[in-house]
């Protein structure tokens, strides 16, 4: 046999690595101490202000919604307390956009994956659904006995009860996010009266499906593999971030058992035991399920659990807390020197973080103060693009699209200047044509107006010449303008000789 018949003969009998790993099933024991009760308080925080929120009454006047926060989509408003956004205000929410993702990268900086581990939508919701499952099927050992053994009659109702629970969480959150896009009472009552529009019954089923599925089955898959945050995160990481830490030093070399002192290695040194009894609870009590003992790694969302189940055991054991603590990578560095070092809150990377997320808050909050409660905007017609009167003069077609921000009816006067001789008519009034032509536009909504602009331009070189349209507020005199161009033939107005002027 030849060396490449054995070499082909050697990999087919080679077996093929799977490039995918097979899910381990993570069952997170209960813990109890102040990391616990701070994320089941912030929990009930955010869970309360989701589902409250829809249902708070903002009064804005007669005739408008009442909701305290609604994005309507089909009035194309969004509404913010006192903060009412139209679509030209988008820049609006693409700069609060900025200011969070500047702000996550500062928090992250600071204090690690804090949001991840205690107010990340996932990690609220998959800790609300961790603990109906521990009410139901019990702690991390009898869930994991209940599901090596066969299946009984016990495991298959605790198990429904627990899914039926999941999915009524589920349904009130989708519930939940439909009410942030129409009237909370109404599409209630809608809802159940089985008058609500399709979309409605559709989304909140789909946005019970997610809901269901990630919290309930994907998990901590969710925070390892589908959110891309933790593959960036060690970019906003230094050695002065506080995270949560083992302290190998005074935890090292590990040993079981309460004696915590010298003995004789296997090379016949006396060596003493560190802090750690390597029991393994951090283990046991990690939603990702990794040992925070190997360092910092892709899988911890930074929540903390670890430290109260560790601090458990020092207690037991008679031992200091805080073998896992808050603290930064270079104070670990120090304290195994035996010297301290002081925390820098305030370094180069931060202090970019704040002045970036200053800068975007005071030109935001400037463009916010100063924003106009009018706007105006013009489309030429496109066919035809011009008309020759009878009289040799030149007619365009204009759309004008008046924006009334303000919650009272105004009048305005349009005019346009650039073109000396215009007259402006309204093409569905029968109206004489004036030099200005006056437009109503009711409160909070947009006024259009089909404009017939008609002139005798002095010459038309290229065929177009540029106008302005001015519109002022006959209350407060405020004026808006708007540039566009008016249209004719080239070379009109350069004589009869061009055959273009009569």
């Amino acid at each position: 046999m030849s060396k490449s018949d054995r070499n082909m003969q050697q990999q087919r009998e080679t077996p093929k690595q799977s490039l995918y790993a097979t899910r381990v099933r993570i069952y997170p024991r209960t813990v109890h101490g102040r990391v616990r009760t701070a994320k089941w308080a912030i929990l009930i925080a955010c869970l309360a202000v989701y589902y409250i929120l829809p249902w708070i009454r903002w009064h804005r006047g007669q005739g408008q919604p009442d909701q305290a926060v609604l994005l309507d989509i089909s009035a194309e408003r969004f509404y913010f307390f006192g903060l009412e956004l139209w679509p030209q205000d988008m820049w609006v929410l693409a700069g609060l956009m900025i200011m969070g993702a500047v702000t996550l990268f500062l928090v992250t900086s600071i204090v690690g994956r804090v949001w991840c581990g205690y107010a990340c939508p996932q990690t609220v919701w998959t800790d609300l659904f961790m603990w109906v499952e521990r009410a139901i099927e019990g702690d991390r050992a009898e869930r994991m006995a209940r599901d090596a053994a066969p299946l009984t009659a016990d495991t298959i109702w605790k198990k429904a009860l627990k899914h039926w629970i999941w999915l009524g969480i589920a349904f009130w959150t989708g519930g939940a996010w439909i009410m942030y896009f129409t009237d909370a009472p109404t599409v209630v009552v809608d809802f159940w009266t089985l008058q609500a529009p399709m979309p409605v019954y559709f989304f909140t089923g789909l946005f019970t499906l997610t809901t269901y599925l990630l919290a309930g089955w994907a998990r901590e898959q969710v925070c390892t593999y589908m959110c891309p945050w933790p593959r960036f995160q060690s970019a906003m990481l230094d050695d002065q971030s506080i995270t949560v830490t083992y302290q190998a030093w005074r935890g090292e070399p590990r040993r079981r058992g309460r004696n915590r002192g010298p003995s004789q290695d296997m090379a016949g040194s006396q060596a003493k035991a560190g802090d750690c009894v390597d029991c393994g609870v951090c283990v046991q009590a990690c939603p990702t399920g990794i040992d925070i003992r190997d360092g910092i790694q892709l899988e911890c969302i930074n929540c903390g659990l670890c430290m109260d189940a560790c601090d458990t055991v020092m207690k037991r054991i008679n031992r200091p807390t805080g073998l896992i603590t808050w603290d930064t990578l270079a104070g670990q560095k120090a304290k195994e020197a035996g010297r301290h070092e002081a925390l820098k809150l305030f370094r180069a990377r931060t202090m970019i973080y704040v002045g970036v997320l200053s800068l975007a808050a005071v030109v935001l909050l400037g463009s916010l103060v100063g924003r106009a409660t009018v706007n105006l905007s013009v489309q030429r017609d496109r066919a035809p693009l011009f008309v020759r009167a009878p009289d040799g003069s030149l007619r365009n077609g204009f759309t004008v699209k008046v924006v009334n921000k303000a919650a009272l009816n105004r009048v305005f006067n349009l005019r346009i200047e650039g073109l000396p001789g215009a007259k402006l008519a309204n093409a569905s009034g029968n109206a004489q044509p004036e030099t200005t032509l006056p437009i109503l536009a009711p409160a909070d909504q947009v006024e259009t107006v089909r404009v017939l602009v008609t002139a005798r331009p002095a010459r038309l070189e290229d065929g177009s010449i540029p106008v302005t349209f001015v519109l002022r507020d006959t209350a407060s005199g405020v004026e808006t303008v708007y540039h566009s161009i008016f249209m004719g033939p080239p070379g009109y107005g350069a004589g009869p000789q061009a055959g273009t002027h009569p």
